[in-house]
């Protein structure tokens, strides 16, 4: 057994799904906009930035977005949000057996709160995220700093979340990962980006 797990957290421990879609539309009421749920559901899990891009052409209108979003999420978003079924007892058996750290590509101030309020922080050794404003947003560069924060040896640590940024980013630093087929991707987007295996269900 791996002695080292990296775990996402929408999609895998959360269902952070409800919080993030408001914090979308009220980002996008801003600009008198009102997508539709396929194209707002599929922010979830990527970096918001990047996702943001794919939608306003100026540089200025995804950080007005991007503003706009934490504005709700900082707020009330990041609460809107459940732990998964079964997600504290996994925690806690495999934090019995490993070390566990966090890596999202979710703010880590936000991370820190969120999982703070969920009582999840006991089981982990270290939680990560992206910066706010800073060259930490994706998540190879989560996980380069989490390995590099606690010196842990890619040959003994695997990565586990729910969409392909998490099986290519862990790919990137040399890790292998378990995709979780309950989150948001699916099966046939974590087959898709050649993940090292597919768990179904939290069991």
């Amino acid at each position: 057994m791996k002695q080292h797990i990296f775990f996402d957290l929408d999609g895998t421990l959360t269902d952070s799904a409800p919080g993030i879609l408001n914090s979308l539309r009220h980002a996008f009421a801003g600009f008198g906009l009102a997508p539709s749920e396929a194209i707002l559901r599929s922010y979830i899990g990527p970096p918001l930035r990047e996702s943001f891009a794919r939608h306003f052409s100026s540089p200025a209108d995804v950080e007005k977005a991007v503003k706009l979003y934490r504005e709700y999420f900082s707020e009330r978003g990041l609460f809107e949000n459940a732990v998964y079924p079964g997600a504290c007892e996994m925690l806690r058996r495999l934090s019995s057996q490993a070390r566990l750290y966090l890596a999202t590509s979710k703010p880590e101030v936000f991370a820190l709160r969120i999982m703070d309020h969920f009582g999840l922080s006991p089981f982990f050794t270290g939680i990560h995220g992206a910066e706010l404003n800073g060259p930490r947003h994706d998540k190879a560069d989560v996980l380069r700093h989490a390995l590099a924060s606690h010196d842990v040896p890619t040959t003994d640590a695997v990565m586990v979340g729910d969409r392909r940024h998490d099986v290519e980013g862990a790919h990137i630093v040399g890790l292998p990962c378990v995709g979780v087929a309950y989150g948001y991707g699916g099966r046939a987007e974590l087959e898709a980006a050649d993940a090292d295996a597919v768990a179904d269900d939290m069991a």
